[in-house]
């Protein structure tokens, strides 16, 4: 008799899990197929396509969560109060038919229900997904913060200013403005690297997971501060060489960098450098920290 109400039981809770699966995926499918249609063909809003690294940060979430699924049935069910909160707060916002508030509404259902149903063993065991989700949720930040972005702008400017005015070509630069050949090209707020710094460190934060340098505090500060370097670095060399195919007469390929595929295919080959990057740093790290225990 044990044994079949074991079974039951379990039966139940894993109808649950479905229903409750279920529930959200008629929720939230046609909202996550929205912003991936988004992402792909450029047809959202420029703000929210800053948070492309969804096309992978999403699906990776829920391998992470797959794959921890043994770890979760074996928590006990416990429900925290702060989790009906979030329930609340996720269901209004989703109620309200604000875009931002909607797309909110769903790393908040989600931190919600782990709550609810395992508690904060649950919200601990799921924390790296659900951080993964919220990261990837677009809002307004890239629109609240372009306004601060002109410092950044104008030394993005000069550097490319610089670096053409090395191979011999008329260049003048004035504020976030680099006039190449008579022809002005503009480094503006959504030209300074945005995208990409967010991307690239939403990268770094998966890298550090999966590879569990994430632990280490060294790595992850070197990595991260790497990346961000490098980041802003290949941004001054992306606007230098559309400064130079624009100043030249090169519409094709400043288009090809700017608009199409070419600009994808760039910061694809900047990402990888991340890998090498942060095997280096951990074996560096590894090795100077295994240095005291062998000496002694």
């Amino acid at each position: 008799m044990t044994f079949q109400r074991q079974i039951q039981n379990r039966n139940a809770t894993q109808l649950f899990s479905f229903a409750i699966l279920g529930v959200l995926a008629l929720l939230y499918a046609p909202i996550l197929l929205h912003w991936l249609d988004g992402w792909l063909n450029k047809s959202i809003s420029t703000e929210h396509e800053y948070f492309s690294h969804g096309i992978i940060g999403i699906p990776f979430a829920a391998y992470l969560s797959w794959i921890n699924r043994k770890k979760w049935q074996r928590l006990p069910d416990v429900n925290h109060p702060l989790g009906v909160v979030l329930l609340i707060i996720g269901g209004i916002f989703y109620l309200s038919g604000v875009t931002e508030w909607v797309n909110l509404s769903f790393p908040a259902i989600l931190a919600g229900l782990c709550l609810w149903l395992k508690g904060i063993p649950g919200f601990k065991l799921q924390g790296f997904p659900l951080l993964l989700v919220f990261l990837a949720t677009p809002t307004a930040l890239p629109y609240l913060i372009a306004p601060y972005t002109l410092p950044l702008q104008s030394f993005i400017a000069g550097s490319a200013g610089f670096i053409l005015s090395q191979f011999g070509m008329e260049v003048a630069v004035d504020g976030t403005n680099i006039f190449v050949g008579g022809r002005i090209v503009e480094v503006a707020p959504y030209c300074a690297g945005l995208k990409m710094l967010f991307t690239t460190l939403y990268v770094c934060l998966m890298l550090l997971y999966w590879t569990g340098a994430l632990s280490s505090r060294r790595t992850t500060i070197w990595f991260l501060s790497t990346a961000v370097v490098l980041s802003i670095s290949a941004n001054i060399i992306r606007n230098t060489l559309l400064s130079f195919f624009h100043g030249t007469g090169q519409q094709a390929a400043f288009e090809w960098l700017h608009d199409s595929w070419g600009g994808d295919l760039y910061s694809a080959i900047m990402l990888l450098l991340l890998v090498p990057i942060l095997n280096r740093l951990d074996g560096y790290f590894s090795e100077h920290e295994a240095m005291p225990e062998s000496e002694s």
